[in-house]
């Protein structure tokens, strides 16, 4: 196998290569001679002297680069969706490019902080290493695009919006709402919201389709999962694993330039704890996939948390645990329903296991040490009275329940189990937050 720049698309990404080296030799340039001050604002700025047109020039050169990079992402996903390696490293150079100009942007406009610096230096480490890497595969791998089925704009945007799962990322989203709530014992900001929304849809949308590229032939071989874009084979493996990391990836700097530090690096923490500990390992692993890879879905709230306060406490970690000893029984509930699924797909859920005998015993256990936790917040003083009668009224809705699930069988009262424990979170972390205003 030989290096070959006969391919347009070897080409383009060479081409894209020496843009970058163009911005990167100005940008020390700039650094070097301190024509920062000489050129003040983002992007246009009124130059003064020759630094300040040295600025300048230096950021027409970004201009650029930024058409090149937007063109390299168009023919990437035009002509080597089917490519997966190609395609993601074409997508994350694109998308390192831009953080690494939202950095410097940031950098600029907040004075030079010592964590964005850090920051700029890093991302631009990796946007090097992704766009070198890119120009050798594509020189090795890289032919002459290939005839494609026209991109479907309207059913492409129906599958992305597939692949990121929203009625759970919506459950996710209130859980995080309420850590911010609960953390600043006020209402946050519009602008907050907004920004802490927006990076947590992209975290756990990003982590869904992560997900879903690794299960992309597990989810064949069951009901429930067989009509996903990926296992339906409507777009290609790499379409999924590249926009599942670029949602991940664009997740951390969202975080990182408007929240803050330790809420990008917990929503980070939250992706890799789903994608690669739960999603690559436990799940096929153990029959406790379910128990330990519960705390993926627990991060969340103390993302909102640590976006309002900057820190975490005592009072965060219930938050945690509360979602933590919710999951078991609520993910069992649902693999008593698609048993056979899971046994087709050789996924060691505890029903397939055990048994749903045992499954329908430790539902009503984990149900009982959940609602049990929900009330030592109480106890220890870190709610309300409103929240005490809200956690003591929905818990023993949850446990009544839990407790037919152990006495009947069938998938009915298992099916009930499953989305009467989606909407007991929903409730019991609205009551945190009701009783954290009041």
């Amino acid at each position: 196998m030989k290096f070959s720049f006969s391919s347009s698309f070897t080409k383009l990404t060479i081409l894209v290569l020496l843009a970058l080296l163009l911005v990167t030799i100005g940008g020390r340039l700039v650094t070097t001679a301190e024509a920062t001050e000489a050129c003040v604002g983002w992007p246009l700025c009124q130059p003064e002297g020759i630094l300040g047109w040295g600025q300048l020039l230096h950021r027409a050169s970004v201009g650029f680069a930024s058409i090149l990079m937007l063109y390299l992402l168009f023919k990437a996903w035009s002509d080597m969706r089917d490519h997966r390696i190609l395609l993601p490293l074409s997508t994350m150079t694109v998308i390192l490019f831009f953080a690494q100009s939202f950095v410097g942007a940031m950098e600029v406009t907040r004075g030079f902080p010592l964590y964005l610096s850090v920051m700029h230096t890093l991302t631009a480490v990796a946007l090097w290493g992704s766009l070198l890497g890119l120009v050798l595969a594509s020189g090795y791998l890289a032919s002459e695009a290939v005839a494609l089925p026209p991109f479907n704009w309207r059913q492409r945007g129906r599958d992305f919006l597939t692949l990121t799962k929203p009625i759970v990322v919506l459950l996710l989203l209130v859980t995080t709402y309420a850590g911010m709530v609960v953390g600043g014992k006020a209402w946050p900001s519009f602008s907050l919201t907004f920004w802490v929304m927006l990076g947590g849809y992209f975290a756990a949308g990003g982590s869904s389709a992560l997900n879903q590229y690794i299960d992309r032939d597990l989810d064949k071989n069951m009901q429930r999962t067989a009509k996903r874009p990926l296992a339906a084979e409507r777009m290609t493996p790499a379409e999924g694993f590249a926009f599942g990391l670029a949602l991940s990836v664009i997740s951390f700097y969202i975080y990182a330039g408007f929240v803050n530090l330790l809420a990008a690096f917990l929503s980070l923490a939250g992706i890799i704890y789903y994608v690669i500990l739960y999603s690559v390992w436990l799940k096929k692993a153990t029959v406790q996939n379910i128990v330990i890879g519960g705390g993926a879905g627990a991060i969340p709230p103390l993302v909102g948390w640590a976006a309002v306060t900057g820190s975490l406490n005592i009072p965060s970690l219930f938050l945690f645990a509360i979602v933590f000893m919710w999951t078991p029984p609520h993910f069992w509930a649902l693999a008593i329903v698609r048993k056979k699924d899971y046994a087709r797909a050789g996924v060691p859920m505890m029903p397939v296991i055990r048994g749903e005998k045992e499954t329908r015993r430790q539902i009503l256990v984990y149900t009982l040490e959940l609602v049990a936790l929900t009330l030592l917040m109480s106890v220890f003083k870190f709610a309300g009275t409103i929240y005490l009668i809200s956690a003591i009224i929905l818990g023993i809705w949850l446990i009544h329940t839990a407790w037919q699930v152990w006495r009947q069988e069938g998938n009915q009262i298992a099916w009930k189990m499953y989305r009467y424990s989606s909407m007991y979170l929903a409730f019991i972390f609205l009551a945190l937050m009701i009783d954290a205003v009041i």
